[in-house]
């Protein structure tokens, strides 16, 4: 007997069409966003998702893994090429998952970790007091320097002679400036401290060289794969084969169930695209159009934090453009217009995180789509104009520029 078909949710794929026509009709500068290549979503949606995977190749839970043995393996394989890793654990189904399994695998709980500050551009998973991070360990924070608002490695080195932490965390989600691993590397060997460099917004700018590797610095290096690398919504981990066996140990069995062996095979597409000569270019491009709309942000009468970009994002003090406009309002605001951002603390924020004084805006997606600098520079004099005026008819003219600007970049045509 053959069981007849479902039919079709129209409901649930209505939203999804009108999800894609969001995307393709509007301006995307999430930081943390990117447009993926229609063969990764194809392996994200292809059979794979069937396979229940506990366990590692050749080491299963289940039978039937022969075949999906050699798609995690070639994520593996990919995965260490591009990062020049000795080891590494493709299963991490998001990059906090990554962190906290690193976390588990290197600590013991009420271990002192190091990380940077939430509210000067760190991550919830460096020790938030919210996060699992800071509920399980004692956290030491350092941020930035006040007057350029870049990292000091001194004043880093100083807070962490005086306390000792076990592990010391670099890796941010609103920094713009590059990360020298280096420093960090010397600091752990002063103090005997593991080091651990979180490269989840900036993976695809190392991948391509566009910003220093951690990778032979760090003990352990964790990433997510959805944002300047372009693939799945994920995360992975590389390091040394020294702590090789703890790592695969504390994401399965320590944290997670069975592996999505269709993400997993979406990683190793996004990887093997990652290796490709013009993916080089593409890091490069990233860069190129932060600081182009970083300058054209400055035209418009906005400030910079520190000044500029070095990498895909840049954040943005509302307060010298309109002292009484917020981050949350800009946000809306923009969202009317047909620019898609989002509201962000900038470095000794007076405003709350749910109000905030900033905007955090990145170029990994308006690159993907193909956009170069004087997309940039329209883009900055949209989000002008529609912050200026922010009335109904200001934001209906700024969206219609917005549609016919992605009409010549559309990521998802068909």
């Amino acid at each position: 007997m053959t069981v007849a078909p479902a039919p079709r949710d129209e409901q649930l794929f209505a939203i999804v069409d009108r999800e894609r026509e969001r995307q393709n009709t509007t301006i995307q500068l999430i930081a943390s966003e990117n447009f993926t290549s229609r063969a990764v979503m194809e392996a994200t949606g292809s059979v794979l998702t069937n396979k229940y995977s506990e366990g590692y190749p050749g080491k299963r839970y289940y039978g039937g893994n022969y075949v999906v043995d050699d798609a995690e393996e070639l994520a593996r394989a990919r995965c260490k090429d591009l990062f020049g890793a000795e080891h590494a654990n493709v299963q991490p189904h998001a990059g906090a998952n990554a962190n906290l399994a690193t976390f588990l695998a290197l600590l013991q709980p009420g271990d002192t970790i190091m990380g940077m500050r939430l509210d000067q551009g760190g991550h919830l998973t460096h020790g938030s007091p919210v996060n699992a991070s800071g509920k399980l360990f004692k956290i030491v924070s350092y941020g930035v320097r006040e007057d350029d608002e870049r990292l000091d490695y001194d004043q880093i080195r100083d807070i962490a002679r005086a306390e000792r932490p076990k592990m010391l965390i670099a890796g941010a989600t609103a920094y713009p400036r590059l990360i020298d691993p280096e420093p960090f590397r010397e600091i752990c060997d002063e103090i005997g401290a593991l080091f651990v460099f979180d490269a989840a917004h900036i993976a695809g700018l190392i991948a391509g060289g566009a910003h220093p590797s951690p990778v032979p610095f760090a003990d352990v290096t964790t990433f997510t794969t959805h944002k300047t690398l372009r693939g799945p919504r994920a995360g992975a981990i590389v390091c040394g084969q020294d702590r090789a066996a703890a790592i695969d140990k504390a994401v399965f069995p320590g944290l997670q169930g069975g592996p999505l062996m269709h993400v997993i095979a979406a990683k190793a597409v996004a990887f093997w695209e990652a290796l490709q000569p013009s993916f080089k270019d593409y890091a490069a491009q990233i860069v190129v159009n932060a600081k182009a709309l970083a300058a054209a942000l400055e035209a418009e009468g906005f400030r910079l934090v520190s000044g500029g970009t070095d990498n895909h994002l840049m954040l943005i003090d509302l307060r010298p453009f309109d002292a009484d406009l917020t981050g949350k309002v800009a946000q809306n605001v923009l969202d009317r217009a047909g620019i898609t951002l989002n509201m962000n603390t900038i470095p000794n924020d007076p405003r709350s995180p749910f109000v905030t004084s900033g905007l955090r805006i990145g170029t990994p997606a308006v690159t993907t789509a193909g956009m170069a600098g004087p997309e940039m520079v329209e883009i900055a004099g949209l989000i002008g104009q529609a912050l200026r005026r922010r009335d109904d008819a200001a934001l209906a003219e700024v969206r219609e520029a917005a549609a016919t600007l992605c009409s010549k970049f559309t990521p998802y045509p068909e």
